[in-house]
């Protein structure tokens, strides 16, 4: 069975950047597309990217668009979140799952999706 485990958050200052990892144990990722999703205080979690396992397509909300990059290393099992440019709002518990990534109304789907990790915080604040 995949098991996904999130790493990567941490205290960061506005602007500055993290990558967050999402491994995969149990079987091989290539065969799943992956998505990222956050969940802010007293918010839904909510998708804000993910990655296909056919041809590596990537699709993104609009609001970490340019910001945000998605990629995954079949080799090393795992898929990474690159986040740049840091902001407050971007405060939350950082998920990755299993699920369709098909277009970018995939990340609306998330009741789709399954496998979720245990999150990883980001925290941004000066």
């Amino acid at each position: 069975q995949l098991q996904l485990v999130e790493s990567g958050g941490g205290l960061v200052q506005p602007g500055g950047s993290l990558r967050l990892s999402c491994a995969a144990s149990g079987v091989t990722l290539e065969h799943y597309a992956i998505g990222w999703f956050r969940q802010a205080p007293g918010k839904e979690r909510e998708g804000i990217s993910c990655i296909s396992n056919l041809n590596g397509t990537t699709y993104y909300v609009d609001s970490v668009k340019g910001r945000f990059t998605i990629s995954r290393d079949n080799a090393k099992n795992t898929v990474f979140l690159q986040i740049n440019s840091l902001k407050p709002e971007d405060t939350a518990v950082y998920y990755c799952a299993a699920g369709p990534c098909s277009g970018p109304r995939a990340l609306s789907k998330k009741l789709e999706y399954d496998y979720w990790g245990q999150g990883t915080q980001i925290t941004v604040s000066s």
